[in-house]
């Protein structure tokens, strides 16, 4: 193993494909006093499905929010360090945060769809975007929720309420959301957390099917899930990466002592 990376609780093999987003030196205080991140150091590779685990409070949702700078966002939030999406530094003071926010597109633990129609809320950031086609609007409306596994379920009702829709069916529908305004990557905190059983394996099935034509970041408690739907894995631990590397081995041959008790319920 690349010793550069080993102190980086990065493997040199995880760093071998192109990268979509890459960490370096990244710090995050809140209040300036209590720290969230310490100096990560992470490199996501493009079109995979990259896994954060962790225990509460580790620091996982902190780092994702970094990457479409939502912690911007939260009074005294203070980030040092730099994450280059394609090549260029997103903290840089020329960056177009609302842009970057398209680009980088999130999906949070409770759905959150807006109280309009189905058809509505996936036009939502086309609009907003000066797309006002009909034609258009139609197109990439049935595109998206082709693209999120809804489209069958919601085809006879797209002027139906979104609040109507099962809580599974809402998440897919973010997630259409989210796509219809062509992001590149997508972040999903806990996304399928709060969902049942039955919704659960929809959206895993659903960020499989995605990864081959964007990255995916997911954060999660449930290690079975991160097992099952990623390609790469970090493990964190109290605002540190301990360990990043492909998922198989993650899972079964970990370098770390820190990250095989986790893995394997010492603690969490």
């Amino acid at each position: 193993m690349n010793r550069e990376y080993e102190a980086a609780g990065e493997s040199a093999a995880a760093v071998e494909l192109e990268p979509c987003l890459e960490v370096r030196n990244l710090s995050l205080h809140y209040a300036r006093t209590r720290q969230a991140l310490n100096k990560i150091r992470l490199t996501i590779p493009r079109q995979r499905v990259t896994a954060l685990i962790g225990p509460s409070g580790c620091g996982k949702t902190s780092l994702l929010r970094c990457f479409n700078r939502l912690n911007d966002l939260v009074d005294d939030c203070v980030v040092t360090g730099r994450i280059r999406l394609e090549g260029k530094n997103i903290y840089s003071s020329k960056i177009d945060v609302t842009e970057l926010r398209r680009r980088v597109g999130m999906v949070f633990q409770k759905p959150n769809p807006f109280p309009k129609s189905i058809y509505e809320n996936v036009a939502f950031g086309l609009r907003i975007r000066g797309i006002n086609s009909r034609r258009r609007l139609d197109e990439i409306v049935q595109e998206s929720l082709e693209a999120a596994a809804l489209w069958d379920e919601v085809k006879d009702r797209l002027h139906g309420s979104a609040l109507e829709l099962s809580g599974g069916q809402q998440q897919r529908l973010v997630i259409a959301r989210t796509l219809a305004v062509e992001p590149e990557v997508l972040l999903l905190d806990e996304s399928a957390s709060a969902l049942d059983p039955i919704s659960t394996l929809k959206i895993e099935e659903l960020i499989t099917g995605l990864k081959k034509n964007y990255t995916i970041v997911i954060v999660t408690h449930n290690l079975q899930q991160a097992a099952r739907v990623s390609d790469y894995t970090a493990f964190m631990y109290m605002g540190n990466l301990v360990e990043f590397d492909t998922t198989a081995r993650i899972f079964t041959n970990p370098v770390k002592r820190q990250t095989e008790d986790y893995i394997t319920g010492r603690y969490g």
